[in-house]
């Protein structure tokens, strides 16, 4: 599946293999098999806080719910730090995370537009697709076009740029905290875990699951992906109302990112949040 991935549907060759990117997932994920050899129960519950906090609320809420969609507001103070969680998840700054995936819903399953399309496979929406250098999708000046209201913003930019560096600092405080053992936890195994867990939303959430709207791609709804990535796995609800803020419709939809949202609504610090249309209002409030 994935030798097939390296020729487009054109017949064109993809461009080389960006070994910059293989050797850095790579070391992430060789640090993270040290984990067995640095349990704690303390460690294994701070690698748990921070897939919650970093994936829900920096990922599902920050990157995904607010800042590329637009589906409810917050004070830009609250919005910053936000996104600032959602740089520490170590999934590329915000204008890169937005422009990704706002192309992904403008062509969803397009083998050249789309940037994860799934029907090259899973393997390659999964996360080939990452270890490949495609400046469109890459580079800055090519990418910012499709976040223009984030890359106007000096913070964004910074944070797009410097997003990596955080993780000196987090890295640092968990080795004060609790040594090596939060460090192998919360930053590198957290970070693998979190990773498979919103990639899974590209590949198994395209290709497994229940429909239950016409979409014209192949999102669906898959039960443990919303468990896994905070209620991100009702796929096929989001693509059918990518705008918003709700991605359960359902009463057994589980959305835990939603919760967030509807704690930060009932503070006053949630606004203009959007709904489901009238016809799903009632299972939204479920």
């Amino acid at each position: 599946m994935i030798s097939n991935s390296t020729e487009t549907s054109s017949g064109r060759q993809m461009p080389a293999l960006n070994w910059a990117s293989i050797v850095f997932f790579g070391a992430i994920h060789a640090l993270a098999l040290l984990a067995p050899w640095f349990f704690s129960w303390s460690a294994l519950g701070v690698m748990i806080f921070f897939h919650w906090l970093f994936g829900s609320i920096g990922i599902c809420l920050g990157y995904h719910r607010l800042l590329t969609h637009r589906s409810f507001q917050v004070p830009k103070i609250l919005e910053y730090a936000i996104a600032l969680i959602g740089a520490l998840a170590l999934q590329g700054g915000p204008i890169f995370w937005v422009a990704g995936h706002r192309l992904h819903h403008v062509h969803t399953e397009d083998n050249e537009k789309d940037p994860y399309s799934a029907r090259r496979g899973f393997w390659w929406s999964h996360m080939v697709w990452l270890l490949y250098d495609r400046p469109e999708f890459f580079n800055y000046e090519a990418y910012k076009k499709f976040a223009p209201d984030l890359a106007k913003d000096p913070f964004y930019r910074w944070l797009n740029r410097y997003f990596l560096l955080l993780q000196v600092p987090l890295s640092i405080l968990l080795y004060i905290i609790g040594g090596w053992s939060f460090v192998i936890y919360g930053v590198f195994l957290r970070a693998v875990l979190l990773w498979h867990s919103t990639w899974l939303i590209n590949s198994a959430s395209h290709m497994m699951g229940y429909r239950t709207f016409p979409c014209n791609d192949n999102s669906r709804n898959l039960w443990w992906a919303a468990i896994l990535t905070y209620g991100e796995g009702w796929h096929n609800n989001h693509h059918a109302y990518p705008n918003v803020a709700k991605a359960g419709f359902q009463w057994w939809e589980i959305d835990m990112t939603w919760w967030a949202i509807q704690v930060l609504r009932t503070l006053g610090l949630a606004r203009r949040v959007v709904l489901p249309p009238p016809a799903l209002k009632k299972a939204a409030r479920n």
